[in-house]
């Protein structure tokens, strides 16, 4: 066996450990592990909510979007001649995994005596309702065919509250086009709920042959494509590919881009969890720093012996290193115990609600991402060891002719 790692594990073993250095040396390991278990959960929660408020924004826009280069964001969009060959050479994009055509047109919905400013998103039969089913919270999806357009549309909690409009009733939505006002009457077929503000007081998802009508559109012309990615990572790179290769009259834009204050929101909660992170690692340095001065300050005798028996300070250095990387390892083993099953415990169970209305998702969100994971636990050890070498050079001052004398 390594002398080293063997004096180390006498010197940690619960007869042989100080009386002083004992509870300070438990302090250290649980210092260690809440500090852990606060950086995991710190992870996993940014993630989460990234993630959501991501999707959630994706949902209702995706990743990317080819409009005309005049449109500017704006509801009155220039329409594009959506040609098959078109959506047919922008799933060949890499992780793009779907593309369907949209339409907007703002417009009143007017139910008995309340009005509410809405937005009607067309879409077409290729739409990916998968978004909005899982966000479904009654009726159903309506589905759009070749025959003919349908009077069913898609709205908000947040619409139908207001208007007092339920599954399966009528109300008439209002448009002005070239100063004349005109007029369509829809029924609720579902209502969906994502929480996120700005966008469910918003949309409405009809057929795409009522945007194409109040728009004078012809039976090829939309107001774009969008894109679907099946990794978000790539979504700026895979945006400026499109961009360079679209014709001058059309652009792309992803929706980190059409949404920037979102976004931005979302920066703000990476810069909190690395303070947090910053901060617990500081902590948890300190801790054993402090635990492993007063290991070798309680062992002066013993350092003193080795060093008369011809052990060198490097030598004496390890069996503390040692001492400090077992600490470390039992207090982060502690800490992804207590941090993982709290956040499994939260994923499973929603048991932590939040207000829908501040943070739009009505649960804290847990989302593992396993790099992440794995780096964090490699930066903590390497950060406590660097730190704790250091400690270990007051081993070079102990002469061992006083350690015996005073021991």
């Amino acid at each position: 066996m390594n002398v080293e790692r063997f004096i180390a594990s006498r010197i940690l073993s619960g007869k042989k450990q100080g009386r002083f250095s004992q509870p300070i040396v438990r302090i250290a390991v649980g210092g260690i592990a809440v500090g852990m278990a606060v950086m995991i959960l710190s992870l996993v929660i940014m993630h989460g909510f990234q993630g959501e408020i991501r999707e959630k924004a994706v949902g209702f826009g995706s990743h990317i979007q080819v409009l005309s280069y005049n449109t500017n964001n704006s509801l009155e969009a220039d329409p594009v001649q959506t040609r098959q060959s078109l959506q047919d050479s922008l799933k060949k994009y890499p992780h793009i995994r779907h593309v369907q055509r949209f339409g907007v047109k703002a417009g009143i919905i007017k139910a008995g005596d309340e009005f509410q400013g809405v937005v009607l998103k067309g879409v077409d039969k290729d739409f990916d309702w998968d978004f909005f089913k899982a966000n479904l919270k009654a009726g159903e999806v309506f589905s759009v065919s070749d025959t003919g357009s349908t009077e069913k549309v898609l709205i908000s909690r947040a619409i139908a509250d207001k208007l007092q409009l339920e599954v399966g009733k009528k109300f008439r939505m209002y448009f002005i086009q070239e100063n004349a006002q005109r007029a369509r009457a829809f029924r609720v077929s579902g209502i969906y709920e994502t929480g996120l503000e700005g966008f469910d007081d918003v949309y409405v998802l009809g057929d795409m042959r009522h945007v194409r009508s109040l728009n004078q559109w012809e039976e090829d012309q939309s107001a774009g494509f969008e894109l679907l990615m099946d990794d978000y990572r790539y979504m700026d790179e895979v945006t400026e590919q499109i961009r360079n290769d679209l014709p001058a009259e059309l652009n792309a834009v992803n929706v980190r881009e059409s949404t920037p204050q979102l976004f931005s929101w979302l920066d703000v909660i990476d810069v909190n969890a690395f303070i947090i992170i910053g901060l617990m690692l500081f902590v948890g340095v300190i801790n054993m720093i402090s635990a492993l001065i007063i290991l070798i300050l309680e062992r002066t005798s013993m350092i003193g012996i080795l060093k008369a028996l011809g052990a060198e300070d490097l030598t004496v250095q390890k069996i503390f290193l040692w001492n400090a990387a077992v600490l470390i390892g039992r207090g982060m083993l502690i800490g992804n115990l207590a941090g993982f099953g709290i956040a499994l415990l939260q994923q499973q169970t929603g048991l932590l609600q939040l207000d829908q209305e501040s943070y739009y998702v009505s649960t804290v969100p847990i989302r593992f991402d396993w790099l992440w994971l794995l780096l964090l636990n490699a930066l903590c050890i390497v950060v406590c060891m660097l730190a704790l070498f250091f400690p270990t050079f007051i081993i070079s001052r102990i002469t061992p002719v006083r350690a015996i004398r005073f021991s």
